[in-house]
């Protein structure tokens, strides 16, 4: 692989335009002073991946609601009626997720690792601090595949598109409330930059935070003003888990039509780990694809995953007689776990280990790159990219 080394952002302009997690607990910059240079073979080749790996994913969830397979892949009971309803009304719309890859830039097969279709993370990351990047060192800021602003933005004008006749008959106005929970930095600054793209999109649009945001028959109001859309940067497996009446309220908001959630609630079916053992069994040694199981896998290494987790918590690596080769503790224990088919990301000189992140907003549409140890975790790095064929 082939790395360009950049003079760093500066601290002063990073906090001028929101982003203040620029600095990890050991003092160490989150962002890279280099950049991944990559063909435009394989700029596509991650576009081609996502796109195909999407399409698969519907075609999974349409096969699990079917077969009822809820519980396999861990979703929370009191979710189920919203699920459903939100896959079948067209208007529940997938705003954005990022898919997490092995290979692809070191001359091995793209393979799938996860879906992080609900709230996914490095968001502000990709589709901001990587270009800014590219023209603070004077390079081409459009040598980058790289268009998540404008995918997200032109995917908020769908909304507007969806059949909407059935819903609330007073609504007047398209408004969206966006709401992150208070104290995190990262996640405020992720659900404003969303809420400036909607806006930029033509929709009328307010922030509040998560515990301001009033619930009720009539739907959901920050203050007085009520809202057609709720935006959430918060998962949907914490509001089932943690909140179980506000989830039955969410429910019976969206089966009389008084709201409109994004991400839509069946994102869950595809955050599930556990959904990529129902892709492995509808779609058996696909080429993107690793084999996934509900059962330890013998005579080779693999990855244990919870079902939902965040940052690597509770992953484990296990070589090929069964014994951990490393693992890292959190809070998702449990959750039932997934086992997935080990394979090396890829390394640089120095055994620095890479993972891909491929944006998808309707279509593939951004990519961007965590460097750190086997398991990528919340202390790894964000290393940008450039698209070069010299």
């Amino acid at each position: 692989m082939t790395l360009k080394k950049v003079k760093p952002l500066t601290k002063e302009y990073l906090e001028s335009i929101g982003f203040v997690w620029h600095t990890d607990r050991d003092g160490t910059s989150y962002i890279a002073d280099e950049v991944v240079v990559i063909s435009q073979r394989e700029a596509q080749g991650f576009a081609d991946a996502a796109n195909e790996l999407y399409d698969m994913f519907v075609e999974a969830g349409e096969y699990v609601i079917q077969k009822r397979l809820y519980h396999e892949l861990g979703i929370p009971f009191n979710l189920v009626d919203m699920i459903e309803q939100s896959w079948q009304e067209d208007v529940h719309w997938h705003i954005y997720g990022r898919f997490d890859f092995a290979g692809g830039i070191d001359g091995k097969p793209i393979k799938l690792l996860e879906f992080n279709a609900d709230t996914p993370t490095a968001l502000f990351e990709t589709a901001i601090l990587q270009w800014a990047l590219l023209k603070y060192n004077g390079l081409n800021e459009a040598e980058q595949f790289n268009f998540v602003y404008e995918a997200i933005r032109d995917n908020f004008k769908r909304l507007v598109t969806q059949d909407v006749a059935s819903f609330d008959e007073k609504y007047e106005g398209w408004k969206i409330l966006f709401s992150s929970i208070a104290g995190s930095s990262e996640d405020e600054a992720t659900t404003k930059l969303l809420q400036t793209i909607a806006t930029e999109a033509g929709f009328a649009t307010k922030f509040c935070y998560a515990d301001e945001v009033g619930f009720g028959e009539d739907g959901i109001f920050c203050g007085d003003e009520k809202f057609h859309f709720w935006f959430k940067l918060i998962p949907w497996e914490s509001i089932a888990i943690d909140e179980p009446e506000l989830a039955l309220l969410l429910t019976e908001i969206v089966k009389n039509h008084k709201a409109i959630i994004l991400n839509p609630a069946y994102t869950l079916l595809f955050q599930s780990k556990r959904m990529l053992k129902i892709l492995w069994d509808l779609f058996p040694n696909h080429p993107l694809l690793l084999e996934s199981s509900f059962e330890t896998l013998n005579d080779k290494s693999y990855v244990q995953k919870p079902s939902f987790g965040r940052e690597g918590e509770n992953v484990a690596i296990f070589d090929e007689k069964g014994e951990i080769v490393v693992q890292r503790d959190g809070e998702y224990e449990n959750f039932a776990p997934l086992y997935q088919e080990y394979v090396e990301l890829p390394q640089d000189a120095q055994g620095r280990i890479y993972q891909a992140g491929v944006f998808y907003s309707y279509e593939a549409c951004g990519l961007g790159f965590r460097r750190g140890g086997k398991i990528i975790d919340n202390m790894s790095k964000f290393v940008a990219h450039m698209v070069s064929d010299e």
